[in-house]
């Protein structure tokens, strides 16, 4: 089973600007559709998403809604707020926040909605003389 790591919100050095993991990037996969992209230790797997094109299931982004609520099949991943909207049960069970959680590791995730953010095509140029 995964393993997560609370991290209180109030700690003033947090574990991700220590020097064990400042600059760090981890690989995410999420299983569902096959997709990775990189992880930072000092970014919530769900803004590394968005940063990667990647949109997961969120409303909140605070941990409360649930919204984004996936399992991690596998990896360690820590908290930046200390109660995360999880029952004990739940955790124990493997489902995580991404909103809320960072990684500390390699990181598979089941269960995501993940959609590809749509770019946007270019504006086609005007032809002809400008008037």
């Amino acid at each position: 089973m995964a393993r997560m790591a609370a991290m209180p919100a109030s700690a003033p050095d947090s574990l991700a600007s220590s020097p064990a993991t400042a600059g760090a990037a981890y690989t995410v996969t999420l299983e569902t559709s096959g997709w990775t992209y990189a992880a930072r230790a000092d970014e919530t797997l769900l803004q590394a998403a968005l940063r990667a094109g990647i949109r997961l299931a969120s409303s909140c982004r605070n941990g409360t809604c649930r919204a984004c609520m996936c399992h991690l099949a596998s990896g360690d991943v820590a908290y930046v707020v200390e109660r995360p909207g999880l029952s004990r049960d739940e955790i124990e069970e493997g489902w995580i926040l991404p909103c809320v959680a960072q990684a500390r590791g390699d990181v598979t995730l089941a269960g995501d909605s993940a959609q590809r953010l749509a770019e946007e095509a270019p504006r086609p140029l005007p032809h002809g003389p400008r008037r």
